[in-house]
């Protein structure tokens, strides 16, 4: 089974439709991007969020007492880190947090997470999320990148970059990932479409079952 995040919620109508829609998981960005949203405004959306739907933070190189803060406030469920978190970043965060770690590792066309191999190793680290590198934007930018770059990992991974209703059965089927993460692949001008998030979530269940549209 493969579970489905749809990451940078950060309207009250974007809860709606992930209450309409179940998703496994929605993700609240805090890091600078146009989908950013406060600690404030992420707690009151976690409020009106259906309990089933777990929240994950995704942060940037920021300071693991705000993480902690994030996590003790019962705002995020699990952390994603997409920034340059080094192994010695996330033992002393975890030092601090039991929740879920999910390390973003950004791939190039010619490279492969195999030169992140510190990081893949880490204990500390619960599940590894394969993204596509861009010189600009730390995610979201709907680019996506060659999958055979991912290779053979021990760890459960989520897979990120360029989704969308086009692709996503594809990927899925071709690397196997414990969960896609999409963002721009299910938005209209910048902002969360619920058709496209319907379309999208339908179409990998259909997928899972055998099943066809």
């Amino acid at each position: 089974m493969t579970f489905i995040k749809i990451c940078g919620l950060f309207r009250e109508i974007d809860i709606e439709y992930a209450n309409n829609l179940k998703p496994d998981f929605i993700g609240f960005v805090f890091a600078e991007s146009s989908r950013q949203i406060t600690k404030s405004k992420a707690a009151n959306l976690k409020n009106k969020l259906e309990a089933g739907i777990k929240t994950i933070g995704v942060f940037v190189n920021t300071d693991p007492h705000e993480i902690q803060d994030m996590c003790t406030s019962g705002i995020i469920d699990m952390i994603q880190l997409h920034g340059d978190e080094d192994g010695n970043y996330i033992s002393h965060l975890r030092e601090k947090v039991s929740h879920t770690i999910i390390k973003a590792l950004r791939i190039k066309s010619n490279t492969s997470h195999d030169t992140n191999k510190d990081l893949t190793d880490k204990q500390e680290i619960d599940f590894l999320l394969f993204d596509t590198f861009h010189d600009k934007q730390r995610g979201g930018s709907g680019l996506s990148f060659d999958w055979s770059l991912i290779g053979k990992t021990e760890k459960p991974f989520f897979l990120a970059g360029g989704l969308n209703i086009e692709n996503i059965c594809e990927a899925i089927n071709k690397v196997h990932p414990y969960a896609v993460d999409v963002s721009s692949g299910v938005e209209t001008d910048g902002v969360k479409d619920f058709n496209k998030m319907s379309l999208l979530i339908n179409k990998i269940r259909l997928n899972e079952t055998g099943g066809s549209e």
